[in-house]
């Protein structure tokens, strides 16, 4: 599969190169009747072979066909340009050619212009609806591989509780014995030696403190320098999925006005800023394994020690996630509630 991987990677490229030097060369530039549909084609193909450059062999296992789905593509959308431009070239030289009237001559020409220009463009527009078609696919199989990695490599550990760590503090300390302690316990699961990806729900009531918990632990300096990249949204009750995936793409550097992408895009974006790097990711306020469920595609378990932390009020969200990991949190003394509330 390696093999195949590399000759599609460079099957996609050559394709990609072609185009450029059509756009770039003069005369095969003015053959082309619409140079935005050329553009939008280039980077749809560079889109994709990025997508098989980030991905290992292993993965790309799991979405074969679309691999061959691709590079028929691309081979597709080279063959439909270079007939067009032979196809123009070979009737200016008919038409200049035919012992006829000059305006016969133009005229011919004309209509031969237009009708292999519509055609042209007919299919190129099927072609980029094809490559859309399988950007929509890669992101569900993806989602379904993703969601499979995690629930098959999550690590027998017993669900944790307040009051069952004894580890020292890495980071500050609240200056309050029981929060102390529950910082200690979520640092411990967010930091041990676990490469695959691990969820980590941490479920109570209503303002009991997960946010405040969460928000102590994502700062502290210890998780700050763990990992390469740390991102914090809120879910809520409701929420759109297209704000937040622009929001967190710009708060982790990403530049440029992204309103006009798809969902698909932005979810891959996303996945791809976070490929190779250790991450955390804060969901805060989920209510629903929906909210999850629109996100999930875009966090790569790629076992390097990521993480996915959730706050939720909700038990049987919390267990849809993970059955090891849930961190449940229970009423504070009256002192410790309020000393909490003055931080």
């Amino acid at each position: 599969m390696g093999l195949a991987l590399v000759g599609n990677q460079l099957r996609i490229g050559i394709t990609g190169k072609c185009l450029t030097g059509m756009v770039q060369h003069p005369v095969r530039r003015r053959l082309l009747p619409n140079m935005k549909q050329i553009e939008t084609l280039q980077e749809k193909l560079h889109f994709l072979q990025e997508f098989l450059e980030l991905h290992s062999p292993t993965k790309i296992e799991e979405i074969e066909d679309l691999v061959k789905q691709i590079t028929a593509v691309a081979n597709e959308a080279e063959d439909i340009i270079n007939s067009h431009v032979v196809d123009q070239l070979r009737q200016e030289y008919e038409d200049k050619t035919e012992d006829n009237s000059r305006a016969q001559v133009v005229d011919g020409l004309c209509e031969n212009k237009m009708e292999m220009e519509f055609s042209f463009c007919q299919d190129l527009d099927k072609v980029i609806e094809k490559i859309d078609s399988i950007k929509e696919q890669l992101l569900l199989t993806m989602v379904k591989v993703e969601g499979k990695a995690v629930q098959e490599q999550q690590p027998p550990i017993v669900s944790v509780r307040a009051g069952s760590s004894t580890l020292p503090s890495r980071g500050k300390s609240t200056g309050v014995v029981g929060f102390d302690e529950r910082l200690i316990q979520i640092k411990e699961l967010l930091t041990r030696d676990q490469l695959n990806l691990q969820i980590i729900p941490i479920v109570g009531m209503g303002g009991i403190g997960k946010t405040t918990l969460a928000r102590f632990v994502f700062e502290d300096k210890y998780v700050v320098e763990k990992f390469d990249k740390r991102v914090w949204f809120t879910i809520s009750q409701e929420y759109s999925v297209h704000e937040i995936l622009i929001g967190v793409l710009h708060d982790i550097g990403v530049a440029g006005d992204l309103k006009n992408k798809t969902l698909a895009e932005l979810k891959l974006q996303l996945h791809q800023e976070l490929f190779g790097r250790r991450y955390l990711i804060v969901m805060d306020d989920l209510w629903s394994t929906n909210g999850w469920d629109d996100f999930k595609s875009s966090f790569p378990n790629y076992r390097n020690g990521s993480r996915v932390m959730v706050t939720t009020r909700l038990n049987d969200v919390a267990a849809s996630l993970s059955s090891q990991n849930t961190y449940t949190m229970d009423f504070q003394d009256e002192d410790n509630s309020w000393n909490l509330l003055c931080e």
